[in-house]
This record gives C-alpha cells, structure tokens and sequence, in this order.
C-alpha cells in the first residue's frame, strides 16, 4: 500500500488546466475547420463539389462547406486543383444553431454563438447531468466522449457528468445517425427526461447522418426526432472539440474567447 501512495506522489496533477490555461497539444494530423480561399478557387470547377461523399459541399456564387455533414476526410483538399480548401488547427467547431455550421467561401472566422439563455444557465451552468444514446453509431463518438471521463480531462469537474438514467438527466447526448430501430428508443429516452432538458448532438452521423446519409434505414441525425440545443462536428470529433462546446453551452467559456493550443 505504501507503494501505491509513494507512486501516486510521483505521478503529479495529470488534469489538464484548460480553460483557464492553454489546451492541449494538437497532434500534426488533426483536421480542425475548414477554410476556402476566395483567390485560389476557380470559377466554375466541380471538383471538390463531386469528390465529396456526404454532399457537405455546394458551389453557388460561393463555394460553401456545411461542417454538420463534412467528414473531415480531406478527398476535397485532394481533389481541388489549385487546393481552395484547407484544414485549419481551430477546433473550436460547436455551435448553437445548425446555419452556423455552414461555411463559405473567403468566411475564415468562426460564428461564434450564445450560451444558454439566463434561466436555463442559472439550472444547468454549475450541474448537468447526461444521458449519452448511442443512436446506431461507430462507437467513434462515443469513445471521443468517454475520454472525456478520464483523469486527463476530468469532464466532472465542471459539474458535468454522465448519468445511468434519463429520469435522472437534464438532457441527452446523441451519438449515431438514429437508425430504424433507435428510433422509437431515442424518443422515449427524450420524453423520460424532466423538463426543462436539453440535446446535444455530437458527431456528423448525429447531426445529417455522416457517411450513412439518405440511407433508407437512418433518420438522417437526431434532429429529425427531438429539438437540438447544440451540434458539435466532425466524424468523430476531437475530445477538445466536445468538451470546449460544453463549456461554451454552460458559460463557462465566454463567447469570443479563442485559446490556441499548446505547441
């Protein structure tokens, strides 16, 4: 036992001090918000258009990117002759409202949103417990989220945690494109939930369905059944990308606040 309490002296504070210290060291591959050069893009090409496979790219007078159905998965930065389209490092992705997910071209800032209203951040801004539905999902999100829970992140020290039952939940964090048989599930997990209660929609699956878009046996996200309050992309999203959205609902990060991470 003496070992045991001897090794853990030695191990130090492991919690990352983020929000109020820089966040963590990105690693080289990660792909954070997408960005379109209004120079570089040529006039009247398809290809990013035609290389993508969830439809997240519609070229009108601009070309525009919706984050909720991107995939992050880069074949539109390979297939764009003079590369428009890059990947930026900025993982601050979530928003309150699914039009602020679109981005278009020579649009390089993020749209920033509103936390909660005064009432439901006074109810949930110090505790927020979730119900996590997996709605048909990879297992992706889901283990993005459960990073969440460990002693590196520390998700509960902001008063936010995971619950067993929705009779004992504010709200629901959705993961999944909502297949057939999750259906009916999700909507009485939603309906057990007390009022006031909110949803959080993690993941393009979650939010337009991702990769299994128009499949004749998804929902197309979570939308299609119960209100969403906030939508978090990426397929799946980094933990820093979850959690930043989370504190940002609660208030715990100010809007127009921007931290790089670490180098």
């Amino acid at each position: 036992m003496l070992k045991i309490f001897v090794a853990r002296t030695q191990q130090g504070h492991r919690t990352m001090k983020y929000p109020d210290a820089p966040p963590p060291a990105m690693p080289d591959r990660f792909r954070g918000r997408p960005a379109i050069s209004a120079q570089k893009c040529p006039d009247g090409c398809q290809d990013c258009a035609q290389a993508c496979p969830t439809g997240a790219i519609a070229l009108t007078d601009k070309v525009r990117i919706d984050m909720g159905k991107c995939l992050f998965c880069a074949d539109c930065v390979n297939a764009c002759p003079e590369r428009a389209i890059t990947y930026t490092g900025d993982y601050q992705l979530a928003a309150r409202k699914r039009q602020s997910l679109v981005i278009e071209q020579g649009q390089n800032e993020a749209d920033l949103w509103a936390a909660l209203d005064a009432r439901l951040k006074k109810l949930f801004g110090r505790s927020l417990k979730l119900r996590q539905v997996s709605a048909g999902g990879c297992n992706a999100c889901e283990a993005d989220v459960n990073v969440l829970g460990t002693i590196g992140w520390d998700l509960g020290r902001f008063g936010i945690q995971m619950v067993a039952s929705p009779r004992h939940a504010d709200g629901l964090l959705i993961t999944g494109p909502v297949t057939q048989n999750m259906e009916l599930a999700l909507k009485k997990t939603y309906d057990a939930v007390a009022a006031p209660k909110i949803v959080i929609a993690v993941g393009a699956c979650a939010i337009a369905g991702g990769p299994y878009i128009d499949h004749a046996e998804v929902r197309n996200g979570a939308e299609a059944i119960v209100p969403v309050d906030l939508y978090v992309p990426g397929c799946p999203p980094h933990p820093l990308t979850i959690l930043d959205g989370l504190l940002r609902l609660i208030g715990r990060i100010e809007d127009g606040t921007r931290q790089t991470p670490q180098s």
